[in-house]
């Protein structure tokens, strides 16, 4: 497995707005990362033609993939790749990860280079928390690289490492507004070294991978 190295700049010395939405032109419905110019950044693609609704994947403004998520599961894992942080179930005499966890890959359909490991820790109505593991870091993963916390519905979600915020997302409310729509929001990415692209797809798992 491959440490992951970074594929977007992450060496910004101010906040980094992005925003989100699937109405971005051009996009033909899928999810866009646009900056504050309207240039699209990353766009998610769903696999709107595969049976599984379990596959996310994150490209750049040119179409070509960066990081590649599946839900639950779709990873089958050998019992000397077991992970600490993620629980396992036998399904049809093969491993596989149990609902709540996802595991994000370098590249596009390759499940070769693994990057990342997300485990659902609190599911409930107003709030979610996952805990990030990234691979290579350390052997047999214990302690989270990321925390996540927030309440997909309300497109609010906050990214940390230890105590520090890395990353934030919010509705665009203005000046005298009380409901904001939830079609178009901002993501928030902190100074930091931190790749924007594991920002984006970690957005991805924890308010479209549900």
């Amino acid at each position: 497995m491959a440490t992951w190295t970074h594929v977007y700049p992450a060496a910004v010395p101010i906040p980094v707005d992005l925003f989100i939405s699937k109405k971005h032109p051009g996009l033909n419905g899928d999810l866009g990362f646009a900056d504050s110019l309207g240039n699209i950044v990353f766009k998610v693609n769903f696999d709107k033609l595969s049976k599984s609704s379990s596959k996310r994947v994150l490209l750049d403004a040119s179409g070509n993939p960066l990081i590649t998520v599946f839900r639950d599961g779709t990873v089958v894992f050998k019992e000397d790749e077991f992970s600490a942080s993620i629980s396992y179930m036998m399904c049809n005499g093969k491993w596989v990860a149990k609902k709540g966890s996802w595991q994000g890959f370098k590249g596009g359909d390759s499940r070769e280079d693994l990057i990342f490991r997300v485990n659902r820790t609190v599911k409930k109505l107003t709030r979610t928390e996952l805990e990030v593991f990234l691979v290579g870091e350390i052997s047999r993963e214990s302690t989270p690289d990321f925390k996540m916390k927030g309440f997909a519905f309300q497109r609010s979600c906050t990214i940390y490492r230890s105590d520090s915020i890395v990353a934030q997302t919010s509705l665009m409310y203005k000046l005298h507004q009380i409901y904001a729509g939830r079609s178009k929001f901002r993501l928030t990415i902190f100074p930091g070294s931190v790749d924007h692209s594991l920002i984006a797809s970690l957005i991805v798992v924890f308010l479209y991978g549900q």
